[in-house]
């Protein structure tokens, strides 16, 4: 549950008037610009020995260059870890200062940032913080503050909804895929894994294919619930025009065909997820995964620019379906949605990160919603980004040059998905989402483990050696997409497993297909995707590489015996 400091901090300021006399300005008053900052300072999650925190700086006075915050402990918490700010602690006193990316603090402007602590005891929230030496007082109910048009939820309120769904929660473990993974050899050691449920067309609604419909998945889910928390993950996944760069998840539903997607698929799924039998559940969607991002980068003039991603970024039906979805189903005092936020290998450049994170916020208040509409985002869904790459750092020169100059990395931010998460988390919140918003990271395919592993960095001869002989990822180009060959299982899904990070999670079951290595004639809308052929020499979204495509893979969404046996051998932590 969030706690946020709501108290003032100060005294009111005193104003000499011309007669020499003092007389007090309320700092909510008609006198609030004498306020010279407010801070908003939430501790999301908490546990027996460790906390995380979200700090909010809005700026009243001059415009900043540079800033820095200060505030002390009452308690012994420490600060272990943080983003967004260079954070340093003496005793009991703590420094936040700027980075270099975030040093610009406008008047009325404001800036956010995270971080992790330790503690023992009590964890009482600091009394009063300055802002480069003068005090500012505790935001009381304005942006970011109770009630404000920024803050989340308040748990205990009419959405009755936590912080965290996934924290003191199983998590649903879906049978239909748990069979498929137990009847294969050693399956039984994953097959209790929690996945998330795909809702990819509406006939998937009522159950299509002798599959488990969503009541009858949600049915199963109570029973699995007995008297504890239960989460159950789906993915909201049948956009008009779904998904217009990568054909084997096209869908059934043209580029106009918005109203058949509010009205034959999101309003029912919302009558079911609003049906009181259900209302013990925490039900978490990932919301229309690759749609978004794929206007940033797949349109206009750039060299990755596909003709029916433009069609969709005209016609705004991507935005108008997002943001229709999280309406409705923000609705539900149950429903905690996550929209996708691609991966740090689609995302992570300059010239994408900001654009995404400014086309999440244009979604998340079309058709009727709201940046509390949100409860978080996804990254890696379906995807195979390395976790963490441990061997080289974004920060690491060799030879005379960057390891951004490496022909892997190729100028971009970000080495591995942990770190962009939650760097694109506090981007998000500098726009102005929640400032409790989590992250959730699919680790489904991202292990790479196996024979193939490296050690250790590769030789320092020059950057490409090094980061080569370093990386996890062993993907031929971070562009490459389906059923990917070497990839492994990831992280096992667990709850706050790092800062700003709700869980690491298994949205995509693994063993089932990303596409079809040929052609295949099917009823579910589902085409060709050259990227699914093991053959195929590749395009600008890939800059020209082979596909890395596992042969022989049946139709997005089937089960692919090969594919997840690969993964099991190459899963990372290995499989006991």
């Amino acid at each position: 549950m969030s706690r946020t400091r709501t108290a003032l901090l100060a005294a009111m300021a005193l104003v000499a008037g011309a007669t020499g006399t003092a007389f007090a300005v309320d700092p909510g008053g008609a006198g609030a610009a004498a306020v010279p900052c407010t801070v908003d300072y939430k501790i999301q999650n908490q546990w027996s020995t460790g906390f995380t925190a979200a700090v909010t700086i809005t700026n009243n006075s001059a415009a900043k260059s540079a800033w820095s915050l200060k505030w002390s402990y009452a308690g012994n918490q420490k600060v272990t870890s943080g983003w967004n700010a260079r954070l340093s602690q003496s005793g009991a006193a703590v420094t936040a200062s700027n980075e270099s990316y975030n040093a610009q603090l406008g008047t009325g402007g404001s800036v956010s940032f995270g971080f992790q602590g330790s503690y023992s005891g009590s964890n009482a929230i600091p009394a009063a913080f300055t802002l480069d030496g003068v005090t500012c007082n505790v935001d009381d109910g304005g942006p970011g503050g109770p009630g404000g048009p920024t803050d989340p939820p308040d748990p205990g309120g009419p959405s009755n909804r936590v912080d965290n769904p996934y924290s003191g929660a199983k998590v649903y473990v879906n049978p239909e895929w748990s069979a498929n993974a137990a009847a294969e050899p050693g399956g039984s050691r994953v097959a209790n894994q929690p996945t998330g449920v795909w809702l990819d067309r509406t006939a998937a609604i009522n159950g299509a294919g002798g599959k488990m419909g969503l009541r009858a998945h949600l049915d199963e889910a109570l029973r699995q619930k007995g008297s504890g928390e239960l989460v159950v993950q789906l993915v909201i996944y049948n956009l008009p025009g779904r998904d217009c760069s990568a054909l084997a998840s096209n869908g059934e539903l043209g580029p106009t065909e918005i109203d058949r997607y509010k009205t034959e698929y999101i309003d029912p799924i919302k009558a079911i997820l609003a049906d009181p039998k259900y209302a013990s559940l925490r039900i978490v969607t990932t919301v229309e995964i690759d749609s978004l991002p794929n206007l940033v980068t797949n349109t206009g003039s750039r060299p990755t620019a596909v003709p029916q991603c433009d069609v969709m970024k005209a016609n705004g039906n991507y935005v108008k379906g997002v943001g229709y979805a999280l309406n409705k189903l923000g609705d539900v005092p149950n429903v905690y949605n996550y929209i996708d936020a691609g991966h740090h290998g689609w995302i992570g450049w300059d010239d994408n990160f900001g654009p995404s994170a400014t086309m999440f916020k244009q979604a998340a208040t079309a058709e009727g919603a709201t940046v509390n509409d949100v409860h978080g985002f996804i990254t890696n869904t379906a995807n195979y980004s390395a976790l963490k790459e441990e061997n080289f750092s974004i920060n690491d020169n060799v030879a005379g040059k960057s390891v951004r100059e490496s022909k892997w990395v190729d100028w971009n931010r970000y080495t591995d998905e942990l770190s962009f998460a939650q760097a694109m988390r506090g981007q998000l919140v500098s726009i102005g989402f929640p400032s409790g918003i989590g992250m959730l990271i699919d680790t489904s395919r991202n292990g790479w483990g196996g024979t193939a592993r490296p050690t250790g960095p590769g030789a320092r001869t020059s950057v490409d050696t090094y980061v080569e002989g370093g990386r996890y990822d062993r993907r031929i180009h971070p562009g490459n997409w389906c059923n990917q060959s070497g990839a492994g299982l990831g992280e096992r899904p667990q709850a706050n497993p790092a800062a700003g990070i709700d869980a690491y999670v298994w949205m995509k079951p693994p063993g089932e297909s990303d596409g079809a290595s040929k052609q295949i004639p099917n009823d579910e809308g589902k085409g060709f995707d050259r990227m699914c052929d093991p053959t195929y020499t590749g395009n600008p979204r890939n800059n020209n590489n082979m596909s890395g495509a596992l042969p022989d893979a049946p139709l997005s969404g089937q089960w692919f015996s090969a594919q997840f046996r690969q993964l099991m051998q190459n899963a990372y932590p290995p499989l006991s």
